[in-house]
């Protein structure tokens, strides 16, 4: 029997200039295209209501004008290092959110709901991209369970700051998001910093993963710009885009071989702003390379930074710190039901507990008090 198929080419009957076949050369390593929802149908499906957007307006502002030093709070980014449970991170919402009013008057608290997690090599990377935990990448169902989660959390009247890290999830969850880093790794890709310029919400860039703050003050004034790039819109439509820039960004000292929190590694730091042209905001990051990835010592650096902002240090603009209900960490192992997991524990870097968090933004918020009592 004659073969109905060419296994070298591919030639259409009846056409002897039909387009050649690129199979040989093209998604030869693809092992499964399927489809995803488009921005607009989710959002259709879970809009924002006023008075999340309110809330989101708001918080912005307010960030824009602790970086600018027009107030003289401090910004507090404060959560699990990943989420991967919608009701225990809920269950840390409400602690935070009571925590948040009491101090409203010294710290801008934004919880830290993190879906995306950048890997060195490979692991899970986070709540949108496999929300089930077990390898099924159920990405659709992963970008409503996120933008579910953000929806909760500001209803609770607490704004949340994510990690940008894929170049699409933005037109998904971006109307939610008061303020969003970009990460270690990826703060030296142009990709990147053309994202942050036509964000809505305030960005913060980390130092580089071997401490360097050039990369990120670089990449602060790259986001300050205009740029155009390829992207996708809110209907899934391939576009090009032009950006205005955005000029509430501002570096995040996260550490690197050693850690950069102290004094003398914030001055440095602000010289290299300085000398870049940009704003001298910076933010403390007290886990990571400041930590020494040993979760407890955050308390260590926290403390250190409360020390400087009572003693007048005004570049200092805010922390982050990782947080989950319960101290440390735990492995999740695939395959394996969610519900093995101890509920509140981080399944990605070893948090602080509630009980730990507390009391080091309470002496953020006491230190906020002395500096602007002793101005």
């Amino acid at each position: 029997m004659k073969n109905l198929d060419n296994p070298v080419r591919d030639l259409e009957a009846g056409s002897i200039d039909a387009t050649f076949d690129a199979t040989r050369t093209d998604d030869t390593r693809i092992r499964a295209v399927r489809p995803l929802i488009s921005p607009a149908l989710l959002l259709d499906e879970l809009p924002v209501r006023e008075g999340e957007l309110n809330l989101v307006e708001r918080t912005r502002t307010d960030i824009g004008r602790v970086l600018r030093g027009e107030d003289d709070r401090l910004i507090a980014i404060v959560g699990p290092c990943s989420i991967h449970d919608h009701d225990q991170a809920l269950d840390y919402a409400r602690l935070l959110k009571r925590c948040a009013d009491d101090m409203a008057g010294e710290l801008v608290v934004v919880m830290r709901v993190y879906f995306e997690k950048p890997r060195t090599t490979v692991g899970w990377k986070g709540y949108i991209n496999d929300p089930l935990l077990d390898g099924s990448f159920r990405m659709n169902e992963g970008l409503r369970l996120a933008r579910r989660l953000l929806l909760d959390v500001t209803a609770l009247g607490l704004p949340a700051g994510t990690e940008f890290l894929d170049l699409l999830s933005p037109q998904y969850i971006a109307d939610l998001i008061a303020w969003g880093a970009i990460g270690a790794r990826t703060t030296e890709s142009q990709s990147h910093r053309q994202l942050a310029s036509g964000l809505s919400c305030p960005v913060g860039f980390k130092n580089g993963t071997d401490g360097s703050v050039k990369i990120a003050a670089d990449a602060v004034l790259a986001a300050k710009s205009g740029h155009a790039f390829m992207g996708m819109t809110k209907m899934g439509a391939a576009a090009i885009f032009e950006t205005r820039g955005n000029d509430d960004c501002h570096l995040i000292l996260r550490g690197g071989k050693t850690p950069n929190y102290d004094a003398a590694s914030i001055e440095a730091a602000c010289q290299v702003l300085a000398a870049s042209g940009v704003r001298q905001s910076v933010m403390v990051d007290c886990s990571h390379g400041n930590s020494s990835k040993q979760y407890e010592r955050q308390i260590e650096v926290g403390r250190d930074v409360a020390r400087q902002i009572s003693a007048g240090e005004r570049r200092i603009c805010g922390v982050m710190i990782e947080s989950h209900l319960q101290p440390g960490r735990q492995d999740h192992v695939e395959g394996q039901p969610k519900t093995s997991l101890k509920p509140g524990v981080s399944i990605t870097d070893a948090c602080l507990g509630w009980a730990q968090t507390e009391p080091l933004l309470r002496e953020l918020a006491a230190a906020v008090k002395a500096r602007r009592a002793a101005a």
